[in-house]
């Protein structure tokens, strides 16, 4: 490993843990909604991004938006994925 990217390497670390001791603040957080978890419905349905957005019939692409909080579901998609939250195998039973 070359010097220069070691030491921003360390640098790196050491501003890390500035940020988790409190001395630093972070330049960006993430928040995610724990209730509208939809990586978390996939988890539990051991289902890929492609094959979970086929049984939700939608595209992959908007599955990813979803996940990663660009978009949210609107509609009959929010619907369905409240009950793919609270009952995960009632989505596989229907696809």
């Amino acid at each position: 490993m070359k010097k220069e990217l070691f030491e921003a390497l360390k640098q790196s670390l050491r501003e890390a843990d500035q940020i988790k001791r409190g001395v630093a603040k972070p330049s960006r957080v993430f928040k995610i909604d724990p209730k509208n978890d939809i990586v978390k419905v996939r988890g539990k349905l051991g289902l890929s991004q492609s094959k979970f957005a086929d049984v939700l019939g939608i595209s992959a692409d908007t599955l990813q938006n979803w996940e990663q909080g660009r978009r949210q579901p609107t509609g009959p998609a929010r619907v369905l994925l409240k009950i793919a939250t609270r009952h995960p195998k009632v989505l596989l039973e229907v696809a």
